[in-house]
């Protein structure tokens, strides 16, 4: 049974859909200014589905509520990891705490090489399943070329 058909790595919203255009993203961004949202530019070499924490291009834009400026951090991290996953984070800190409240990826590398599930028996029957990424086969600058 295939639940993945595209081969895609699906984290965060709008990941079964295509790819979101920058005038799409735009309007994604402008919704969460509306509603007093901080938005960040995050990127990753590793999408490993346990691998929450990407690294964070810039600062976070607490401050900013342009659309316009947040796009034109995005356009510099695809400038400057142009292989790399890319996505957009917003923070609501409504209730005093930093709690993301939309995620969604907005760069992919050409290839995706995709995940395996590996097999472990221990004692007792025990048996144990670890998903491991491709990518991590190969050094970290030659990952996804």
């Amino acid at each position: 049974m295939i639940t993945n058909p595209t081969g895609r790595i699906t984290q965060g919203q709008f990941s079964f859909l295509p790819d979101l255009t920058d005038d799409e993203i735009t309007a994604q961004i402008e919704y969460g200014l509306r509603k007093g949202y901080a938005w960040s530019v995050e990127y990753t070499d590793d999408p490993h589905p346990r691998n929450t924490y990407w690294d964070m291009f810039g600062m976070p834009m607490f401050d900013l509520r342009d659309a316009a400026g947040v796009m034109q951090e995005l356009r510099e991290c695809r400038k400057t990891f142009p292989g790399h996953y890319i996505r957009m984070v917003a923070f609501d800190s409504a209730r005093g705490i930093e709690s993301i409240t939309m995620s969604f990826i907005v760069n992919r590398p050409p290839s995706e090489p995709g995940f395996g599930l590996e097999r472990q028996e221990a004692a007792g029957r025990t048996i144990r399943y670890t998903v491991k990424s491709y990518a991590t086969d190969r050094p970290e600058n030659e990952r996804y070329r």
